[in-house]
């Protein structure tokens, strides 16, 4: 019945081949349920709760994504929205994380209504290959970033420095190079969850020299979420002055899931002779339904993890490799204890590896023409200097049109590459400056 619900025979997989296929997803991506609750615990959302939520928002996301799009991906809060929403949102323009909650919320809304209605689907062909690239690139070196801040590898300087090299005399600071290398060794040997071993290595090293200490109990009960669940601030979302917010979590989401699922449906060949995702919109549901469910239950936006990658080599091909990485984030509510206890510079070097490996794709930039270069050096550019993500994404989006109609080639603009010009001309009329 399995295999007829979720087609195996028809792709050539085996039920076996699924399940390792779903295990080895869950392992190279598991780092999330310690990552995401610290970097959203700057924002001052308790760990424990913030670690519950993520849990059951990669459930709910990823259970759906098998059951209702038969995909082999598996859905997580993103890495980079998070950051958004902590660094920025929270720290810099000093709003409250259920503020911030409430425009996850509204965008959620917002995506499940325009995937509906398959209008996501055509601002999906308005986005240009070299800006694809550059936001990766651009997420990528701001996640180095704050992976290197984190870890005490690069601190904050002085006044005309504004940063520097931090004391590689502190020990958890050479941990933490020692966790950075130690994982690329993993990565280089092919090791499934190198990012995983990484941190739990160094986090052990750490408990031996004392830097931290042991829990009490290693499993135990979930925590509760109730100092977080619904705690959602909708009306406080609802203003001018938070507009900007909104639409850079909507413009976020937006790309981060259309650049996932192009890539991993040409890896696992789901792409069909016109280069497009069949039943595009299944997959896209998933993560607004996931984005919607986890701003109720406590944490930030949600979309499907290129980590699926590698259940797709293992073999996954069906919907059956998602369940499987589902109940496995669900089994991980138990041992809260142990997770918690995780240092930053245990997991900062995951955040340095994960932010290396997004601008590996800078080599598909071609710099040879000033119409598609002059955007991606403001993407990537913005992205780190300005320390907000939403700013570069949405300079590129109104650079790039502006660049072609200089050049003559108005044409090569799309229409909804306009739409989207305008949305992000909104992004900076209404910034909270």
């Amino acid at each position: 019945m399995i295999k007829q619900y979720f087609k195996i025979d028809e792709l050539g997989g085996s039920v076996r081949q699924e399940v390792i296929a779903g295990f080895t997803t869950f392992v190279t991506m598991v780092y999330i349920v310690i990552i995401n609750p610290k970097i959203l615990a700057i924002a001052g959302i308790p760990f424990g709760p913030s670690m519950v939520a993520t849990i059951l928002s990669a459930f709910f996301g990823t259970l759906i994504m098998g059951v209702y799009a038969k995909r082999p991906f598996a859905i997580a809060p993103y890495m980079g929205e998070n950051a958004f929403i902590a660094y920025t949102v929270v720290k810099v323009l000093g709003y409250s994380w259920q503020t911030a909650l409430g425009a996850i919320f509204i965008s959620g809304v917002i995506f499940t209504l325009i995937t509906i209605f398959k209008v996501r689907s055509w601002l999906v062909n308005a986005i240009p290959e070299p800006l694809k690239i550059s936001f990766s690139v651009g997420i990528g070196l701001f996640l180095a970033f704050i992976g290197l801040n984190e870890t005490g590898i690069v601190v904050v300087g002085v006044p005309g420095a504004p940063v520097r090299l931090g004391n590689f005399h502190d020990p958890n600071v050479l941990l933490a190079i020692f966790g950075f290398i130690l994982i690329c060794f993993f990565l280089i040997k092919k090791i499934n969850g190198a990012i995983l071993w990484g941190i739990i290595t160094v986090t052990l090293l750490a408990f031996f020299i004392k830097s931290i200490s042991l829990p009490e109990k290693l499993m135990s009960m979930p925590p509760s979420i109730l100092p977080i669940f619904c705690q959602l601030d909708i009306r406080g979302a609802c203003t001018w002055g938070f507009v900007a917010v909104i639409i850079t979590v909507f413009v976020m989401d937006l790309v981060d899931t259309m650049g996932t699922l192009i890539g991993l449906s040409y890896k696992s060949g789901l792409i069909d002779k016109n280069g497009n995702l069949p039943e595009m919109e299944k997959p896209m549901l998933c993560d607004s339904l996931a984005t919607v469910v986890g701003s109720l239950l406590g944490t930030t936006t949600s979309g499907v993890y290129i980590e699926s990658a590698t259940g797709i080599a293992a073999g996954g091909k069906t919907g059956l490799t998602a369940v499987v990485t589902a109940f496995l984030f669900l089994i991980t509510l138990f041992f809260a204890p142990i997770l918690s206890i995780v240092p930053p510079f245990a997991y900062g070097p995951a955040l340095i590896v994960v932010g290396m490996l997004m601008i590996s794709c800078v080599t598909k930039l071609k710099f040879n023409d000033l119409t598609e270069d002059v955007p991606v050096f403001c993407v990537i550019a913005l992205m780190c200097f300005t320390y907000n993500i939403g700013i570069g994404m949405t300079a590129g989006f109104i650079i790039y049109p502006l660049m072609k109609t200089f050049a003559g080639r108005i044409r090569e603009v799309s229409a909804s590459g306009w739409v989207l010009c305008g949305i992000s001309t909104l992004f900076y009329i209404f910034y909270p400056y």
